[in-house]
């Protein structure tokens, strides 16, 4: 089967939109995917700054949605036709896939970052033979199709704009996921999040579902106005004059009286993340959901009285579980991530990354020629 796919060739290189091909059809357990829609994650562009660990060439791409076109057997629990968001990939048999833990699987590192499954190598490959890295995240969605483990696909509701939907299995499923699972979040509580890109605006909106009073702090004017539209309160970095960091600390203390019941930081900065341990109440707990670029000393005092500090990945999130509630709130209106969402044919891949290292788009989705991408405009929410 041959289709058009964006290849990263080399670390330094921009993507080129190729014919690859795959070499069979769908095997046990396998779902042969049409996609309508594929957002771009920061994970897929950090490929660039881990150099030599993640196999190249290869076609990324692990926010994608679309419709299965065919099935590897009766057991894979979908059929052709069933629309699906696409998510992250896992063993499923060991201690932490049985524990619905599926994001902390023991072969998480192998499957979506670094090869993938070896019997997939020989299966994927360009137009004259040579072989791409096996499915980035169990995917490779930056293309017209997607050979998937169903264990990574979850049905949604076909009347739902399917094109728009990739990022709940990943960005926004994060974002939202830390709100719900990871710290609980319910009415009358309290939380800072730190950045306000794809993963700090999905928990804003999660946080709002949840009836919680949100701070947004963010360095960008454009990205604290667009949280202040879903709700939050919004906070400049550096909010004193001249720039001080217990100062910004104090500032949220007084907007959520007395300090925050939780934090998420989004950004890796060692500042910000000091700064949000200061912000806590006692026994507060602030999530951090960025790789660490450098050590992280922590200050002295801001551990004390409780706090405590954990590692979130995909929102500590079942797919299965939270896809089919994100959607629901949204047609709800109540979640109305649409708002984050710019959308770019896939051959602007290239575009949409340089505006997504520009800061001048929140969340970018690839949209495969004839499913009708929408040029860049940002979409409007539901009524």
């Amino acid at each position: 089967m041959r289709f058009t796919a964006a290849v990263l060739r080399s670390y330094e290189s921009r993507f080129s939109l190729e014919e690859v091909m795959l070499h069979a059809g769908p095997g046990d357990g396998e779902i042969l995917v049409r996609i309508a829609g594929c957002g771009m994650c920061r994970t897929d562009l950090a490929v660039r700054h881990s150099a030599g660990r993640s196999p190249l060439p290869a076609v990324l791409g692990h926010e994608g949605a679309g419709v299965v076109v065919e099935t590897g057997g009766p057991d894979t629990g979908l059929s052709t036709g069933d629309h699906v968001v696409l998510s992250f990939d896992s063993c499923g048999h060991c201690r932490n896939c049985v524990g619905a833990a599926p994001a902390y699987c023991d072969s998480f590192p192998a499957l979506n970052l670094f090869g993938g499954r070896k019997e997939h190598a020989a299966r994927f490959t360009d137009a004259g033979g040579g072989a791409l890295a096996p499915r980035w995240f169990g995917q490779s969605s930056f293309a017209e199709y997607a050979m998937v483990p169903a264990r990574n696909a979850v049905r949604v509701d076909p009347t739902l704009p399917i094109e728009l939907l990739g990022p709940l299995g990943c960005g926004f499923l994060t974002g939202a996921g830390a709100v719900f699972h990871s710290f609980g979040v319910g009415p009358g509580d309290t939380i800072a999040v730190y950045g306000a890109g794809a993963v700090g605006l999905a928990a804003v909106l999660a946080a709002t579902a949840a009836g919680a009073v949100t701070v947004a702090v963010d360095r960008h004017p454009e990205r604290l106005a667009l949280a202040e539209r879903l709700h939050a309160i919004p906070l400049h970095a550096a909010s004193a004059d001249p720039p001080d960091p217990p100062a910004l600390a104090d500032r949220i203390q007084q907007l959520t009286d007395g300090g925050t019941h939780y934090a998420l930081d989004t950004t890796g900065s060692p500042q910000l993340i000091n700064n949000a341990l200061r912000a806590l109440r006692p026994t507060g707990h602030l999530g951090l959901v960025a790789r660490l670029h450098t050590p992280l000393p922590l200050e002295p005092g801001t551990l004390d009285r409780g706090r405590k500090i954990s590692h979130i990945c995909e929102g500590d999130a079942v797919p299965g579980l939270l896809i089919p509630r994100l959607t629901r709130l949204w047609q709800a209106g109540r979640f109305p991530f649409d708002q984050l969402i710019r959308t770019y044919p896939l051959t602007d891949i290239n575009q949409a990354e340089s505006d997504c290292d520009a800061g001048l788009v929140v969340k970018p989705v690839l949209i495969p020629t004839g499913h009708g991408a929408k040029g860049g405009h940002l979409t409007s929410s539901p009524s």
